[in-house]
């Protein structure tokens, strides 16, 4: 992995800690290997530390997987009235992609995520 999608890999998972995203490990010598699990601190500091063996990428949903509902909530994050209203929508824009685990950073796309089941994340 190159160091640009490393340093994106981890600051995209370092926002998701607190919404239980389920991340795949594969055994970096063996495919054979492979298990799912929750995304807790310590895999992020082994992904920091290059002290992992294994190949870590995230179950994200592809922004094309929104439904309506999801939708019409996310449109509310657009409608800024202020400049600090506007910043603080922001935040909770991504905060609500994050705890939904879209993938807005193209994380499938690059290989770095793997879309996720319908089912995994049924909220």
């Amino acid at each position: 992995m190159a160091k640009e999608e490393k340093e994106l890999l981890l600051k995209d998972l370092c926002a998701r800690l607190p919404y239980r995203v389920v991340i795949n490990c594969t055994e970096e010598d063996d495919e054979r290997t492979n298990f799912n699990c929750f995304l807790v601190p310590d895999i992020i500091k082994d992904i920091k530390l290059e002290t992992a063996y294994w190949i870590i990428k995230p179950y994200l949903r592809p922004m094309s997987s929104m439904t309506e509902g999801e939708k019409k909530e996310y449109a509310k994050f657009f409608r800024a009235f202020s400049c600090s209203m506007y910043e603080r929508e922001s935040v909770e824009r991504i905060d609500w992609l994050n705890s939904h685990h879209f993938d807005y950073r193209g994380l499938i796309e690059k290989g770095l995520a793997l879309p996720s089941p319908e089912e995994m994340y049924k909220i």
